[in-house]
């Protein structure tokens, strides 16, 4: 039977220590204490990236097909994050057609990969709040064109991002009883309608404080809805661009156990130096991506490094740090039974670490 030996296990119910993981058929079988040396210095359970729009090389939106979705796998987990979504932003439903169909069959031929779904990430969105998207493709929820997604995409969409102020409750209500987390982003939603979406059941945001409407003392907006709102899971792009870091201190005191990580990287790797798509542009600045109109088009970050800013500007434990990029995404989706912690019968997929935080890997 395999195992593995850490000198250090987060399983996130605990660490332990001097352990060896016996696995069999991809499954946890076994932890015992372990008095020998060490394969590793740190495991932890495999890290989940809910918001990925490409890999090193390819952009998931402007080529669709099989060799982006093995790059972005690539990718993810040569910079140490095994489980994503990809996603597939605001573009014609030909585009998107295509791409649920491509991801649906990569999905089936390559079930190891990681690639748990898609996070469709618009087209329904506000124009205000539109960010890197192409306003050419924003339109208004219509029931023909939801019923089309829902066909082709109900099995692989896991995440559908959407304006909620622009939906009728029915509208709404029809996609999640597909199945679909829907998550309010690039939303300019009030307070009070933003209330009314995650009383309907929206239980999701999509990247805190970016692309919503702001937080004032008088209108708190879908940023304060977000913050307070108990059932409400926030995401938040940790790498001190898309917001400061004394913003996000006070998400992870609010939110507490509710906060997690994500990159929405546009690319991995920071290779890529500029890119096209259509009127999609963005150049590598400074280790963010901006576009030429002087917004953010994703950034550059992985989880790894994410964690490591949580740990050292959120000042939060390395523990709590591991479960916002493993457990809590999971959380959020309803897939924390069978991924997301180091115990019996879960995957034999991990995140291996050095003492100092380097040398992030998946094994």
């Amino acid at each position: 039977m395999p195992y593995i030996t850490a000198r250090k296990v987060f399983t996130n119910d605990g660490v332990l220590h001097k352990q060896a993981i016996h696995f069999e058929n991809g499954k946890i079988s076994r932890l015992e204490n372990w008095k020998g040396d060490f394969d590793f210095e740190n495991i932890a359970p495999a890290l989940f990236d809910t918001h990925i729009n490409g890999g090193a090389n390819y952009y998931f939106t402007s080529k669709p097909d099989f060799e982006t979705l093995h790059d972005m796998a690539a990718a993810s987990h040569q910079s140490g994050t095994f489980y994503l979504l990809p996603a597939l932003i605001t573009s014609s439903i030909d585009n998107i057609l295509h791409a649920l169909s491509s991801a649906k069959d990569f999905m089936a031929q390559n079930p190891n990969s990681g690639i748990l779904g898609i996070h469709l990430e618009g087209p329904y969105l506000h124009p205000s709040k539109r960010g890197a998207h192409l306003e050419k493709y924003l339109r208004k929820p219509d029931d023909d064109e939801i019923a089309q997604i829902l066909e082709v995409g109900k099995e692989v969409i896991k995440i559908w991002t959407i304006a909620p102020e622009l939906f009728t409750d029915r509208q709404l209500k029809t996609i999640m009883e597909s199945g679909i987390t829907l998550s309010v982003g690039h939303s300019n939603a009030t307070f009070e309608q933003a209330n009314h979406a995650f009383d309907l059941g929206i239980s999701l945001v999509t990247h805190l404080y970016n692309a919503m409407s702001a937080f004032h003392h008088r209108n708190p907006g879908l940023v304060g809805a977000a913050l307070l709102h108990p059932k409400v899971w926030a995401p938040i792009i940790l790498d001190g661009k898309h917001c400061h870091f004394g913003s996000a201190q006070m998400a992870y005191l609010a939110k507490k156990d509710k906060l997690f990580l994500i990159s929405d990287a546009l690319f991995l790797g920071r290779i890529k130096q500029s890119f096209q798509w259509e009127e999609f542009d963005a150049e590598l600045q400074n280790g963010e991506y901006i576009n030429s109109e002087g917004n953010l088009a994703g950034s550059a970050i992985s989880l790894p490094e994410a964690i490591i800013n949580a740990v050292n500007h959120l000042n939060t434990p390395l523990e709590t740090a591991i479960e916002m990029a493993s457990l809590r995404p999971a959380m959020a989706l309803g897939l924390d039974h069978k991924m997301g912690k180091i115990a019996l019968n879960y995957p034999a997929n991990f995140l291996a670490f050095d003492y100092n935080l380097t040398n992030f890997r998946c094994i």
